[in-house]
């Protein structure tokens, strides 16, 4: 008796539960938003390096540093803050040759510099050559603007999900309520540089200046998923 007594106690917990999270379901509906931003960059990120090689470590790095004081003069003359360019990354390592049976060192340095000017793209790359800089790393385009065309683009994804709610639930008489859930996916696209030669500055044979740089657009891309009310 005890036992039957204690499962049809079981039983009965269970039906309520079950009834009362039968009761606690809100009807709702799950979406996605989407907004798009499309900004012309007005800033540029350029990454550049130095690397030598020789027999001793001291005199790689000579060679490095040489450069380098040649770079930040040459920014500094270009009229470019100090607080826009930095030293990202700084080796000093061995290597042997096998072949040869012997010892080398290779030094190198990598420099972000931060131009926001961009008409000045070319002049400094040019410039960044004749120090002796010799190798250009990555180029990434920026906008001085990104979180406002951020908010907007936010915003934008935000309204496109309530009208696809709205679309939805129209044709069955319904009205879109509060936002229960609301999970970001968003994503920007950094465009990609297009640059012709180092011979950038140089004039064409019809005596115009060489357009060398497209700088795309980067796109804010803004993406939510929304769980609405259905009242």
């Amino acid at each position: 008796m005890k036992n039957a007594a204690l499962i049809l106690l079981i039983f009965i917990a269970s039906m309520a539960k079950a009834q009362e999270q039968k009761m606690t379901i809100i009807p709702q509906i799950s979406v996605s938003g989407e907004g798009k931003i499309k900004v012309t960059p007005d800033q540029a990120v350029l990454t550049v390096g130095v690397q030598n090689s020789g027999k001793e470590a001291a005199e790689v790095k000579k060679l490095n540093d040489e450069t380098v004081d040649k770079v930040i003069k040459f920014l500094k003359k270009t009229g470019i803050p100090t607080t826009d360019f930095k030293t990202n990354n700084v080796s000093l390592y061995k290597t042997y040759d096998y072949e040869k049976k012997k010892n080398n060192y290779e030094a190198s340095q990598t420099l972000a510099i931060t131009l926001k000017d961009l008409s000045k793209y070319d002049a400094v790359m040019m410039g960044l050559n004749e120090t002796g800089i010799n190798s250009i790393q990555g180029v990434e385009f920026k906008s001085s603007k990104m979180e406002d065309y951020e908010k907007e683009a936010r915003k934008k994804a935000m309204l496109n999900a309530k009208q696809k709610a709205e679309d939805y639930v129209s044709v069955i008489g319904q009205k879109v309520g509060k936002a229960l859930s609301i999970s970001d996916n968003s994503s920007i696209s950094y465009p990609q540089p297009m640059y012709k030669t180092m011979a950038m500055a140089e004039m064409n044979d019809g005596g115009a200046q060489r357009e060398t740089l497209a700088v795309g657009e980067i796109v804010i891309d803004a993406n939510v998923n929304v769980s609405f009310i259905l009242e």
